[in-house]
């Protein structure tokens, strides 16, 4: 049972803790996956994400963690992460070997597929933001809550062997609650300072629009495009006038290969509806200035019109003014007539 320890070490290590950061939270998720196509043969792949960016990863034919960015480190020291990685080493096997020892337990059969799924959000102290889940088969068994391991709901009735077996480990339940409780806090606290600028990058979205398939006779699919924004989070909708289009059908976001984000909404009418029609994108990086798309025009923003209308009447105003002003200071014939 000592060596379940490993496997907790690492997952946890990988996982928790966060500094504040306002207007948005960075959450920390760690998934591992391993592949046991039988007693000899297995395969462990795992990625980590702090908020939408991936930070670490390792792969089967390696026996270190790969950092993806150069403050993924955080602030540990080199001391610290050489630590790390000596102890990732021994939980590769050791996670083998527990799991294989299940297995046998059991009477489990080949192939099996085992995941961990563990992280929290970036609020140190908050034990409730924790998570550490396990998976057999595609099916989550058991959960670390509070200070124990718990099955699932859907588990089966076997978790509970399982179960039973690592509840009598006081070391290792003593262990991840430390972990899960004041490791992690500062392990994401430095990761959080390190990519602070990263993480709070705002890219602008580009949009455009195009029409889709024909869904039938008279009938036309408007399809607006918004690429490249980053964070991922956005709003986009089809409208007209300023009512919104319930028909408007938004895809998955998607990654680009620059870490920014690709997003189509689509809308189905007639024909001869679509002239009055326009998409309306809203991101956090154009400052409340939305960009709004017109069917058959060209692109604008609420803002630039804004500022234009404005614009049209101060000059307006300026002309009134001025007129009046050039009247006054002509002279008066009315004495001469």
């Amino acid at each position: 049972m000592g060596r379940l320890l490993f496997l907790l070490l690492w997952a946890l290590l990988q996982a928790w803790g966060g500094a504040e950061v306002p207007q948005r939270l960075f959450p920390f998720r760690c998934l591992q996956s391993s592949w046991f196509a039988n007693s000899s043969w297995t395969r462990t792949d795992g990625l980590a994400w702090l908020g939408e960016l991936q930070t670490h990863s390792w792969r089967n034919g390696s026996d270190t963690i790969r950092f993806l960015k150069p403050w993924s480190q955080g602030t540990f020291s080199d001391r610290e992460v050489k630590t790390l990685q000596q102890l990732f080493r021994v939980y590769r096997d050791n996670f083998t070997r527990d799991v294989k020892k299940f297995a046998e337990m059991l009477h489990l059969a080949y192939p099996m597929e085992v995941q961990v799924f563990t992280g929290c959000e970036a609020d140190p102290g908050n034990a409730s933001n924790n998570f550490f889940h396990v998976a057999f088969q595609g099916r989550h068994i058991v959960s670390f809550q509070g200070s124990s391991w718990e099955p699932a709901q859907e588990a089966p009735d076997t978790a509970n062997s399982v179960i039973r077996v690592l509840n009598q480990d006081q070391g290792t339940k003593e262990t991840v609650h430390w972990l899960l409780n004041d490791i992690c806090p500062q392990f994401v606290s430095g990761l959080l300072e390190s990519g602070k600028a990263e993480l709070e990058k705002q890219v602008k979205p580009k949009a455009w629009l195009s029409r889709g398939p024909s869904p039938g006779p008279g009938r036309l699919l408007l399809v607006c495009h918004v690429s490249g924004f980053y964070p991922k989070s956005v709003w986009v909708m089809w409208m007209r006038g300023e009512q919104e289009q319930p028909g408007t059908q938004r895809g998955d976001v998607l990654p680009n290969a620059d870490e920014t984000w690709y997003l189509q909404a689509t809308l189905e009418v007639a024909a001869g509806e679509a002239a009055e029609l326009s998409c309306r994108v809203k991101h956090s990086s154009l400052e409340g200035q939305d960009i709004v798309l017109y069917w058959g025009g060209s692109q604008a923003s609420v803002g630039l019109i804004v500022l234009a209308v404005v614009a049209c009447l101060l000059l307006l105003l300026a002309l009134i003014v001025g007129v009046t002003f050039w009247f006054k200071r002509q002279p008066s014939y009315q004495g001469v007539l």
